[in-house]
């Protein structure tokens, strides 16, 4: 690697003056955009709001970020790629950055990430160099472009060598939100995160493999590639819980992506306000998806057949229905299993086909106005009402949890006796505004809402996470992506809830994505080795049919555990937190959630300040105190866990208890300290 220098000839010198000159050329861009006038360009205000709002997202999307690197590789081809391989590509040396910049001329100083030109600089190797003669690697310190590593792909007699760069920007501190891996996308993760539009993904992945990166990397990629059918159809990025989301929320906006939409399922569901909780018994029945088929009874149970015929009165006329043609009509639309909402919407129509088949049949030439008429005839809407009453959805599932005979009635053959009494509320709720709703109460009033009328879907959905959820609300997250694709990612070894997803091609069924592609990312690139080693322990009682994590990192990372005695546990963990505040970066104490108002005090007593998860680290505030059950998909530089036992008895059952370890004991990059004054799980000794 070559040292610092100031001579012009230096090679160092040089790539900091294409920075220099490619900083300048994005800030032109910028200047250009800003200096747009859309007074003569606009028919009216709404176009006018529209263009400026999309002006003003490309001033954003251009801003120049001090303090990060505008590129972060370089390619030398052998030969210039062909003219269909480049974003206006003509030569040789191309350099790889988070966004395109041109100079005045038009011609490109940094290619794009996500173009096909730049992507030998992940997949490239000495065995296949696509084309590519030398990859280099930058180096930065605070924005500053302060080293570079070249890799000559044409030298197929040398071994493949780790880059000591790419290493140090794995293990580089971390202070604030998740930051982007664009700069270290490994060859497997980028076909991942390039893999095309038109079908689903699913990304099994070990910790610290960067499986949350790559879906949201893979939403990046989406968007440049297909940025007009998604700016139409929609994209959104589903996580397990707020301080989570906040965790990731920079990472699309510094790859220049503005307009993705974040949210929890709570958020999918939110048609009531959730003030109540289940039991884990009951959870497990409401999220079972044999409920959609007791909802689906439910919501049909009111459509009842005529017994008397209708009479529509036009003029001097009287046309006259009966009862069994009416039924023929309603059978047919049952038979159909077309959306409530529309099936009801179809029968005055479909009634008012029939009058006008009679009157034709009398001579008359009735025509689509006529038919509209009849259909909005006060007749036929009163029988319409009897027949295929309106279904408020809050209003039916409040009854089918409620109301046991109502329950038993549509739950017949599909619930048990025992499974209903588990779910029935125990003090019946007055209203719908009234009701103790939880979390899985609203999934089901969602199911119900989409029975009576479709779910809007969006082109592409990320779900994060996924192996926490229920197959109710896989089947409300695969609502909102019917007609367009997902990515799901997660890990069945954290799966913490006592109906977490048992294998994948269940979960993706639930979903309506049967046919998905699963991928399996085992290579860690965050955690230490040895903390994966000692983690993997649990595998056996946990997920036994996953292959064990292994980790790509060459340093071993600070670990320890450590048995101290009861009556100063407390004081022991501060006394690690203190010690970890010594390093770079940020530090996570996580702890059983029964334990964090203890550990909380003991900080405060210590004049340790602390933050809470979601809550932003910076330079002056590096301290999380971390709920085990906030910790997933969370990383710290240096994690302090405290007391093991208390988080596997913090849980239901055993099972899920060791997967909450597994997780906490896997939020580190750095460094792990293990604290206990109980005996270890078993499954650890």
């Amino acid at each position: 690697m070559p040292a610092h220098a100031t001579n012009a000839n230096d090679p160092l010198s040089r790539e900091r003056a294409h920075l220099s000159s490619s900083r300048a050329a994005l800030r032109a861009m910028r200047a250009d955009v800003e200096s747009l006038d859309i007074k003569d360009v606009t028919a009216n205000w709404v176009n006018a709001a529209v263009l400026q709002r999309q002006i003003d997202e490309r001033i954003t999307a251009l801003a120049d970020l001090a303090h990060t690197p505008l590129f972060f590789g370089r390619l030398d081809y052998l030969h210039a790629p062909g003219a269909d391989q480049a974003e206006g590509a003509e030569g040789e040396r191309f350099y790889i950055g988070r966004r395109h910049v041109h100079d005045a001329d038009g011609d490109p100083m940094v290619i794009d990430w996500r173009a096909p030109v730049s992507q030998p600089f992940y997949r490239a190797s000495k065995k296949d160099p696509m084309g590519v003669r030398t990859r280099r690697r930058f180096g930065y310190t605070g924005g500053e472009l302060t080293a570079y590593e070249d890799e000559d792909l044409t030298d197929t007699a040398g071994a493949e060598q780790a880059s000591r760069l790419l290493q140090s920007e794995i293990e580089r501190p971390r202070v604030g939100p998740m930051r982007d891996i664009v700069a270290t996308i490994q060859p497997e993760q980028d076909e991942i995160v390039r893999a095309g539009i038109g079908g689903t993904v699913c990304v099994q992945g070990a910790p610290g493999t960067g499986k949350t990166a790559v879906g949201l990397h893979r939403v990046a990629y989406l968007l440049y590639a297909h940025r007009e059918r998604l700016a139409r159809t929609g994209t959104l990025v589903i996580g397990p819980n707020r301080s989570f989301l906040h965790y990731i929320e920079q990472v699309l906006p510094a790859l220049g992506e503005l307009n993705v939409a974040q949210a929890t399922v709570d958020d999918l569901v939110a048609h009531v306000e959730v003030r109540g909780t289940d039991s884990p018994a009951a959870a497990c029945v409401k999220g079972d998806a044999r409920m959609a088929e007791v909802l689906r009874r439910a919501v049909r149970s009111g459509v009842t057949m005529p017994v008397e015929p209708l009479v529509v009165v036009r003029g001097s006329r009287r046309w006259r229905v009966p009862a069994y043609e009416i039924e023929e009509i309603v059978r047919e639309l049952l038979a159909r299993d077309i959306r409530y909402g529309a099936a009801r919407d179809a029968l005055p129509q479909r009634i008012a086909h029939a009058v006008l088949v009679r009157m034709e049949a009398a001579g008359e030439a009735p025509d689509d106005r006529v038919q509209d008429a009849v259909a909005r005839n006060a007749a036929v809407k009163a029988t319409v009402k009897t027949v295929w009453p309106q279904v408020d959805p809050a209003k039916l599932v409040l009854r089918l949890l409620s109301d046991a005979d109502f329950l038993a009635e549509h739950a017949d053959g599909v619930l048990t006796p025992e499974e209903q009494a588990e779910i029935l509320m125990d003090r019946p709720a007055r209203s719908v505004r009234s009701a103790k709703w939880s979390s899985a109460d609203a999934v089901l009033i969602d199911e119900a809402s989409d029975l009576v009328a479709r779910t809007s879907s969006l082109g592409h959905v990320v779900l994060d996470e996924a192996q926490d959820l229920s197959p109710m609300q896989y089947r409300a997250v695969g609502r909102r992506c019917t007609t367009g694709s997902a990515t799901i990612l997660g890990d069945l070894a954290q799966g913490t809830t006592p109906w977490a997803t048992r294998s994948w091609t269940e979960a993706l069924t639930h979903l309506g994505k049967p046919d998905a592609s699963v991928e399996e990312l085992t290579q860690g690139f965050r955690v230490p080795r040895e903390v994966i080693a000692y983690a993997s322990r649990l595998l056996p009682a946990i997920a036994p049919e996953l292959s064990e994590a292994t980790s790509v990192r060459e340093a071993a990372g600070d670990f320890s555990v450590r048995s101290v005695p009861a009556g100063s546990l407390d004081a022991t963990v501060v006394a690690a937190c203190r010690a970890s505040l010594a390093h770079e970066g940020s530090i996570g104490l996580i702890a059983a959630d029964s334990r964090i108002p203890a550990l909380a005090s003991a900080l405060a007593a210590a004049g340790l300040p602390f933050l809470a998860p979601g809550e932003e680290t910076s330079d002056s505030a590096r301290l999380t105190l971390v709920p085990a059950t906030l910790a997933k998909g969370l990383e710290y530089d240096y994690v302090v866990l405290d007391e093991p036992e208390a988080v596997v008895s913090g849980e239901p059952d055993e099972r899920t208890g060791l997967r909450r370890l597994y997780v906490a004991l896997t939020r580190a990059v750095s460094g792990l300290t293990v604290l206990h004054a109980s005996p270890l799980p078993g499954a650890l000794a």
